[in-house]
């Protein structure tokens, strides 16, 4: 589906109601590397964001460059967004401006989980990896990130072209996915890991709202 149609149909409602559900037990399982398996998430910041985080985990062995959360708005594909550049290597966007987060990758091969802040105020970038934090690094100072988005798992959102890129996407395991409007401290993700949120997210894996596309599944 190209971008213009997906944006069409989610600032339309077209995707039809979608009730939130719990997921604590369960995983969405990207069985492989596409150019139309996605899953939107169905919702949205209430007010344009000076602050946000984003948590999320993933187990996959992919070597290649991966999206796994695109939040694109009408001005800027990657409003938002965490991409796993290679092994060992994450970037975090915003404002279509990215800072790398070098990662020890472990051994043998578990699951990683991830938290992004940023801060409009300072620009600060703040980074953890199975609740341990990186250096801090920094950019879009001043920036205000649009809620008027479109937020998608699993592939990364280009207008340019109008559509997915296999090369990419995803494959592998995703869960315990949350989005706040505010910063967090390391209190806040070690909760989050263990998917007890000590501050209310815009949405969350305990209640996320969302549908898919393609070829992604729910399992336990």
């Amino acid at each position: 589906m190209g971008m213009r149609w997906l944006w069409l149909l989610t600032l339309t409602g077209l995707f039809g109601p979608s009730a939130p559900q719990d997921l604590f037990t369960h995983v969405l399982v990207f069985p492989q590397k596409t150019n139309d398996s996605y899953v939107l998430v169905k919702a949205t910041p209430e007010q344009p964001l000076q602050n946000f985080s984003v948590c999320l985990r993933s187990y996959t062995d992919l070597t290649w460059p991966y999206s796994l959360f695109s939040y694109a708005t009408k001005a800027q594909d990657s409003d938002i967004a965490l991409i796993k550049r290679r092994p060992g290597e994450y970037q975090v966007y915003v404002g279509g401006k990215s800072v790398s987060f070098p990662v020890p990758e472990e051994t043998p091969m578990e699951s990683q989980h991830v938290c992004a802040t940023w801060e409009s105020s300072t620009g600060i970038v703040g980074f953890w990896v199975n609740g341990k934090a990186r250096p801090r690094k920094g950019t879009q100072k001043g920036y205000t990130v649009s809620n008027e988005a479109v937020i998608v798992l699993g592939q990364k959102q280009d207008s340019r072209t109008g559509s997915f890129d296999a090369s990419q996407s995803f494959t592998g395991e995703m869960g315990d996915v949350y989005m706040w409007d505010s910063g967090l401290s390391s209190r806040d993700v070690t909760a989050a890991m263990y998917n007890s949120p000590l501050k209310t997210p815009i949405f969350g894996w305990r209640n996320f709202p969302y549908e898919t596309a393609g070829e992604v599944y729910l399992k336990p």
